[in-house]
């Protein structure tokens, strides 16, 4: 049963949205002020005082890449989806998932070139708030992989088709998200640092 949430404005329109949705706007909301936040600590710190300057890892530039490509991915699961394009639509799917996997591990590599350059989660705030910025949205990214699979796992059984895209367009919308999330990060590190 598809189910909508109807808010009326002022002018007697109304505007409708399923109530998960809503909720994941919500959440997605709540996100972006945990990162305006970061962001704007980062800010305020860097121009407090002592900040270490050392090059940002490059597998930043491929990840960065990497949740580009996985965005096409999903965007052409989505659209087969709205097809009824199956196959193809677990095909991207898994494709999205592997791609978002390649980001995390990239992330961890990144991780390990910031330790070989001598940058540590504690000491200098600069290393800090990297670690931060890169950990927290990749907590976030590990909730998108695991939505990925539970949409994966109702394509398989036939519960995601043009008929029924509501927790797929969900899963798109999280997953670009991230993917713009990131893509803000990644400006505002190379920008700031």
């Amino acid at each position: 049963m598809d189910m909508e949430l109807a808010v009326k404005g002022n002018t007697g329109s109304s505007f409708r949205m399923h109530p998960q949705k809503f909720a994941l706007w919500l959440f997605i909301v709540s996100v972006v002020m945990l990162f305006a936040a970061l962001t704007s600590a980062y800010v305020v710190k860097q121009s407090s005082g002592v900040w270490l300057d050392f090059e940002l890892p490059f597998m930043f530039d491929i990840t960065t890449g990497i949740v580009i490509l996985s965005s096409v991915f999903m965007h052409m699961a989505y659209l087969s989806g709205k097809r009824n394009e199956i196959k193809k639509l677990r095909i991207f799917l898994f494709l999205t998932v592997l791609t978002g996997l390649g980001f995390l591990t990239g992330q961890l590599i990144a991780w390990q070139e910031l330790v070989a350059e001598g940058v540590f989660f504690v000491g200098n705030p600069a290393g800090s708030f990297v670690y931060v910025l890169s950990g927290v949205h990749g907590f976030h990214l590990v909730t998108g992989v695991i939505f990925l699979l539970i949409v994966a796992f109702s394509a398989f059984k036939y519960k995601v088709h043009s008929k029924s895209m509501v927790q797929m367009e969900m899963c798109a919308t999280y997953w670009h998200f991230l993917g713009g999330l990131w893509l803000y990060l990644y400006l505002f590190l190379t920008l700031n640092h």
